[in-house]
């Protein structure tokens, strides 16, 4: 939003300076994002009068011109058609900086005639591209004078950012108003007082809203003109327009952009000698096409707002965004046809978006109007109209009705403090409010607030607190240290933290490869996992493919691989750590360490034996992030009841009882033929919040316990049924003597001659560690027979003969 400093005088009553003015415009919200002042750039040029031009005496096109300035008489040689005697120009003396060309001037000699200085055109002041003659000012302009101050290119031009929430910004009186709010003046009265008619308008305004859209366009108005004189508009509304980005094109196009700008209320106008009929505001038809005033086309869908004449055939304009060629003002335009409207925020945003068009009215109308601005904006301008074009003006006309926002708030004056951490007297409290454009009243105990109606943004008491401590100053809030529970400081990363960086070294070095995908993945192929639910699908998705939260890391990483098999790696190994979502509520999000491995996971070799990935590289995977995240491995059981991306039979749940920890195995075959990926690939997720809280800190590690002693190992084979796991063998041989058994592995499984139908053989290694002695033969002994009565009472099996 920019605008300049006159202009913003013109609603704010005040002597502050351009710098309190910068400094309060910041601290009330409004930050500023830059001071265009070109005062200093163009102080060189002044106003001089040519009191000689006569010929070059070596070149027909130039002239040799005797220029007065405040500093004496100058020769100047100029080749500009326009130089002549008696004219008053703008000149520049040697030294001088020329801005739109970027050149220092300096003393010359051309064609043997010597030049000092310049006499400059619009394009090397940097105005516009003119550049056919050089500036030609009225002979009453004061002669030595600067040229930034006859033309008013002395006046600063300030730029400020305006929040989503602050549409009543996007005009110079809301500007004002903080300002006058915050101190720095008094706001002047709204110039728009009830122009009467002397005519009945002969084009009205229609509404044709299907019930369910009435909201679309609640009201509109207007009213016609004729005989107006449509002309450039005057210089110092050019000017204005000018500095902050905008091109002049006539006085009508300029009223409508002037009062945007101005009072943060779009405008339009339509040429009424182009139009058949009354104006209808409808929805499109969805095969209509329009081309709009960009000299584009466009084809508005059956969702947006559009204004069509009386034939229904021709659109005129889309509503909120931009108004159609056809219908356009010229300068041969003698009849006018106003639109004051108001357009459903949501959907002139939604259309804009749809269309591709960033216009100033959409900017606006999508962040909220004042609803009472549809009728003093049809009285702002017929004012400029009448003013600036002549004519006369018809009789309002208007159709539907303004919506109704009036509210009250309340605001007890302690919250003040409670909430913003500042105390302020409840007389000050109602002040700003006032200033603000509430209507206060106090009851005693509380302050009432009537909201204006160009605030939709207040909604509440929180929001009456945050408009007090704004204006009053954020840096009045006094500076105060938070309470502590405890003199010791808190641990910066908490256990979750701690987790995943512990999970993330433990799978680097297992080889994986860390990615960063999005939250988001195609619905399509969410699906695949699990059902979607409407609460997990976004509504704006940064990507028509992604737009679903993705139930898994899963997803993601299978794609990644894919896209890596594509190219030629087929031997991927990946993992990520992120978040999973069930739901939209905080508790239905997890944490989750996740890999995938596909390919091979021995590649050809000339020394070592190619191997397929299969399930235990993956539950190996989960199991060192969990020992890594401390959890108890030792203890876990496994169960083949992996989710349904994983295949049956092929996979398994990592259990600390009733509570899942991870789970494995290979990725189902339709998850692969779905994004295309030539398995096998194999896949783990470790739940991160599951893992139990130890007991005890893990932040050190337990101390060495090196024995002097020579450990003992000793080998078991037992023959035990088909359906017992290696795991349940292996917890009740450790479970024996825990204090002399240090490890136990698995290094066979047998089926086949010896071993009985229905059975199978797991041959065991169990490591015995003495701390304090040698072992006996005898202790040794009574070692072995509690672990096979152990592994017997919970198996059933026996040593195998």
């Amino acid at each position: 939003m920019k605008f300049t400093l006159s202009w913003l005088k013109d609603h704010l009553d005040t002597d502050a300076t351009l710098e309190d003015i910068v400094k309060t415009l910041s601290m009330v919200g409004l930050e500023v994002e830059g001071v265009e002042d070109r005062s200093a750039e163009l102080a060189p040029f002044t106003v001089a009068r040519v009191k000689e031009a006569k010929p070059h005496p070596d070149a027909d096109r130039l002239r040799v011109c005797i220029v007065e300035t405040i500093q004496g008489e100058v020769q100047v040689v100029c080749g500009a058609p326009n130089a002549r005697t008696g004219m008053i120009g703008v000149f520049a003396p040697a030294g001088t900086h020329v801005p739109g060309t970027g050149v220092d001037l300096k003393k010359g000699v051309i064609r043997g005639v010597e030049s000092n200085g310049m006499l400059v055109s619009e394009r090397e002041m940097g105005l516009s591209d003119e550049h056919s003659g050089i500036i030609e000012l009225p002979e009453n302009a004061p002669f030595g004078a600067p040229f930034a101050k006859v033309m008013g290119l002395d006046d600063p031009v300030i730029d400020i950012a305006i929040t989503p929430n602050r549409g009543d910004c996007l005009g110079v009186r809301g500007v004002a108003r903080d300002l006058a709010a915050a101190g720095l003046g008094t706001l002047k009265p709204l110039q728009a007082a009830s122009i009467g008619g002397s005519f009945e308008s002969p084009i009205k305004w229609r509404r044709d809203l299907p019930a369910e859209a009435e909201d679309a366009c609640p009201y509109v108005a207007g009213r016609s003109f004729r005989g107006v004189k449509n002309g450039s508009s005057p210089a110092w509304m050019q000017r204005r327009l000018k500095a902050i980005g905008l091109r002049p094109i006539s006085a009508l196009v300029d009223i409508t952009n002037y009062v945007t700008f101005d009072l943060g209320r779009p405008l339009h106008v339509f040429d009424a000698g182009k139009l058949k009929g009354d104006l209808t505001m409808r929805l499109a038809r969805g095969d209509e096409e329009i081309l709009a005033l960009d000299e584009r086309s466009y084809r508005p869908d059956s969702e947006t707002v559009v204004i069509a004449d009386e034939t229904g055939g021709t659109l005129e304009g889309i509503g909120g965004i931009m108004g159609g060629e056809a219908s356009g003002c010229t300068l041969e335009t003698s009849e006018v046809f106003l639109e004051v409207a108001l357009f459903d925020p949501v959907r002139v945003a939604t259309s804009g978006r749809r269309l591709g068009i960033l216009s100033d009215a959409r900017y606006r109308f999508e962040r909220g109007l004042d609803p009472q601005s549809a009728d003093w904006g049809v009285q702002v301008a017929t004012k400029w109209i009448l003013e600036l074009c002549g004519g006369e003006a018809s009789h309002p006309v208007s159709a539907g009705a303004i919506p109704d926002v009036s509210r009250n708030i309340s605001l007890r004056p302690e919250r003040l403090s409670t909430l913003g951490g500042l105390d302020l007297p409840k007389a000050e409290q109602a002040r700003i409010l006032g200033d603000l454009g509430f209507e206060v009243s106090d009851d005693g105990a509380t302050l009432m607030a009537a909201v204006p109606s160009w605030r939709p943004d207040i909604e509440g008491e929180a929001c009456l607190v945050e408009e007090v401590l704004r204006i009053h100053g954020f840096d009045a809030i006094p500076v105060v240290s938070l309470a502590r529970d405890t003199d010791l400081p808190k641990p910066a990363l908490d256990l979750l933290d701690r987790r995943t960086s512990l999970a993330r070294t433990a799978l680097a070095w297992r080889g994986l490869n860390e990615t960063v995908t999005f939250s988001f993945m195609p619905s399509k192929l969410a699906k695949l996992f699990r059902p979607v639910p409407d609460s997990l699908m976004l509504v704006n998705p940064i990507s028509s493919d992604l737009d679903a939260m993705r139930p898994t890391l899963i997803g993601n990483l299978v794609e990644a691989a894919a896209r890596n098999s594509d190219r030629g790696l087929t031997d991927v190994a990946l993992f990520e750590i992120g978040g999973a979502y069930q739901g939209d509520s905080p508790e239905d999000q997890q944490e989750v360490a996740a890999g995938l491995r596909s390919g091979q996971a021995v590649g050809r070799h000339w020394n070592m034996t190619s191997r397929t990935l299969d399930a235990f590289d993956a539950k190996g995977d989960a199991l060192a992030a969990l020992e890594a995240c401390g959890a108890p491995t030792e203890n876990l059981q496994v169960t083949a009841d992996a989710p349904g991306w994983y295949h049956p039979g092929r996979s398994g749940s990592l259990r600390l009882g009733p509570k899942v920890l991870a789970v494995f195995g290979e990725v189902h075959p339709r998850i692969l033929k779905a994004v295309g990926l030539r398995g096998p690939a194999v896949a783990f997720e470790v739940y991160l919040q599951e893992i139990p809280v130890p007991k005890k800190s893990t932040n050190l590690r337990p101390a060495l316990e090196a024995s002097a002693f020579q450990p003992v190992r000793r080998d078991f084979a037992f023959v035990v049924d088909a359906d017992i796991t290696a795991e349940k063998l292996l917890r009740a041989a450790r479970g024996a003597d825990r204090a002399l058994i240090t490890e136990v592995k698995l290094f066979d499984h047998y089926v086949g001659k010896g071993v009985p139908d229905g059975s199978k053989s797991l041959a065991i290694e169990v490591t015995l560690q003495p701390r304090d002695k040698t072992l006996t033969d005898a202790e040794i002994e009574a070692v072995s027979a509690k672990i096979i009565a152990q592994v017997g009472k919970a198996t059933g099996g026996t040593l195998r003969g």
